[in-house]
């Protein structure tokens, strides 16, 4: 992988505003130029000053715990700048005083894994984990994940290091002291090795410990030039399964076939192409960093989204009957039928991100144990904690992006492990006695009941328009939401959900709607689902009626909507 330089100038580092660099429980940013209007704001100082933050928050917070040199395991996806990146960053852990394994190319939740494993040949378990990736975000886009052994760093841990970070800039700049050179003292592991053969040995002892139990299924990989080509031959292979047909498995960080995102319809008929042109049993396609995943059966079924979330659903529950499986915000009505009525769990519909949705799963299973709740329940001793625990037992939190995280699997949403959980039952089935291939799978949500229509519209909020009268895109949206709940609940053809933690989401007409602000950007999404597109048309036409009077929101794609033929 070719690295490529970007900007060190100290001069251009005075004009970073490291708070924008922050994207949820996410670092994210411009690092490579050539896309016009983004300037580089990823630079290699910024990222050293990053990490360098992120090496004393993990010495404060590790300080008490280990004798030796923390150490900080870093890896990175196919990235263009990936390997400038990963220089910078180990630098900055270096100057810290802390130790540097550099895993070259690798994913996400391996990188999380690292915190965990417990195995000195390959200087395991890290103290802290970084991921250079930017998930499916363009070639000129790069960021980072943090991880401990307890898991990602949450929002608030991120502004944290990003004040850190700015401070930490401040001082190298008036000291000089970004010089460019990498300490000597960073080591080198495959990683990825002990990994893949952790995911390996999840699918044997699923079929009772058989050497080969994918010997014979014919199943492809579409890694689109991400970090998860290892899967194929690394994974698959080592089982029995047959990989011919796989493709865009090579690292390329400029993307050329199609962006490496599961819900994307271009990379979706792609691996569907591939599927069906290779009469395989099984098509598995991952994100940039493997952290999502989707798949489709041999007829061509797409197994994402909703689809994904009830396949996953179907199996967990077989395991742990009656769990409670949450979902981000934009689940449909029929994904909750299908969990509650025809698979007996249920269904904890919250907020869109994935890491609202993990860690609302793992509050439902430590509800108890809080020191918040404990004091709740001294002051009102009558709110006994088990009333909000018992039947709220959860094993699966799942988002329609395809992050997909499980209890039995620390909770950390890795698209490799998700897949494993399909091959397990390929596997089991095959050992059980079917030969039917993916007609396991498919057979599993059989009853999904699916719209005829779906769509998701943005509403995109101008931020200079006069109506804003200089506050925030966000006081306008909730305006907006607020607005709208208001008229909805004087139509009597509509019903508002009872139980909502995100927007105003309404059922009428026989499907639904779901209008929200975005997590980070200036966009109120309006998601509609419907059994017909005269039923959908009338749904957008009740939210068109209640937003015309706000007048910075475009509304345009809403109109386009309403007056197609």
């Amino acid at each position: 992988m070719a690295a490529v330089p970007s900007a060190t100038a100290i001069s251009s580092l005075d004009k970073v505003d490291f708070l924008k660099l922050q994207n949820g429980s996410d670092i994210r940013g411009v690092a490579v130029a050539g896309v016009e209007g983004e300037p580089i704001n990823l630079t290699e100082p910024v990222a050293e000053a990053i990490a360098a933050a992120f090496a004393a928050w993990l010495s404060k917070k590790k300080k008490a715990d280990t004798p030796r040199r923390l150490r900080v395991s870093i890896g990175h996806d196919s990235r263009i700048s990936a390997q400038t990146l990963q220089d910078a960053v180990s630098r900055g852990i270096t100057r810290a005083g802390l130790d540097v394994i550099q895993y070259g190319l690798a994913s996400t939740p391996a990188m999380f894994n690292s915190t965990l494993t417990k195995d000195e040949t390959f200087l395991c378990p890290a103290d802290g984990a970084i991921m250079i990736t930017a998930s499916h975000l363009p070639y000129n886009r790069n960021g980072f994940k943090f991880f401990t052994s307890a898991g990602g760093l949450g929002k608030a841990e991120i502004k944290e290091i990003l004040e850190r970070a700015a401070d930490v800039y401040k001082r190298s700049a008036a000291e000089g002291s970004l010089d460019g050179k990498v300490s000597s003292s960073v080591k080198k592991i495959d990683y990825m090795t002990l990994y893949t053969s952790d995911l390996v040995k999840a699918v044997r002892k699923a079929a009772g410990n058989i050497e080969k139990p994918l010997d014979g299924f014919h199943i492809i990989v579409d890694a689109g030039n991400g970090a998860g080509g290892f899967f194929a031959a690394k994974v698959l292979e080592p089982l029995g399964a047959i990989t011919t047909g796989s493709q865009f498995l090579e690292p390329d960080g400029m993307f050329p076939n199609h962006i490496p995102n599961p819900e994307d319809k271009v990379a979706m008929k792609a691996i569907t192409k591939a599927v069906l042109d290779n009469k395989a049993d099984l098509g598995i396609i991952f994100d940039t960093d493997v952290d999502r995943s989707a798949a489709v059966d041999s007829s061509g079924r797409e197994f994402n989204r909703n689809r994904l979330i009830a396949l996953i659903s179907a199996i967990v529950l077989e395991e742990h009957p009656g769990t409670t499986v949450v979902t981000d915000s934009v689940t449909s009505d029929g994904l909750t039928s299908f969990i509650e009525k025809n698979l007996g769990g249920k269904h904890r519909r919250f907020k869109r991100g994935y890491k609202n949705v993990i860690d609302e799963a793992i509050r439902l299973v430590s509800h108890c144990l809080t020191v918040d709740n404990m004091l709740l329940d001294s002051i009102h001793p009558s709110r006994n904690c088990l009333q909000n625990s018992v039947g709220e037992e959860s094993y699966l939190a799942i988002e329609t992006s395809g992050h997909g995280a499980l209890k039995e699997n620390h909770w950390l949403d890795d698209g490799a492990y998700l897949m494993v959980k399909l091959l397990n039952k390929l596997a089991s089935a095959r050992a059980s006695g079917r030969s039917d291939g993916s007609k396991v799978l498919t057979d599993l949500v059989e009853g999904l009941e699916e719209p005829a229509v779906a769509v998701e519209l943005r509403l995109k909020i101008n931020q200079s328009h006069p109506d804003l009268k200089g506050g925030s895109f966000r006081d306008y949206g909730e305006a907006v939401l607020e607005h709208l709940e208001n008229s909805v609940n004087s139509n009597p053809k509509l019903q508002k959900a009872p139980v909502n933690y995100e927007g105003v989401r309404v059922s009428g007409f026989g499907g639904w709607f779901l209008l929200r602000l975005s997590l980070h950007d200036p966009v109120l999404p309006l998601n509609i689902e419907a059994p017909s597109n005269d039923d959908a048309v009338k749904l957008a036409l009740t939210v068109a009626a209640a937003v015309k009077g706000f007048h910075a929101l475009d509304t345009s794609a809403l109109d386009k909507f309403v007056q197609a033929p």
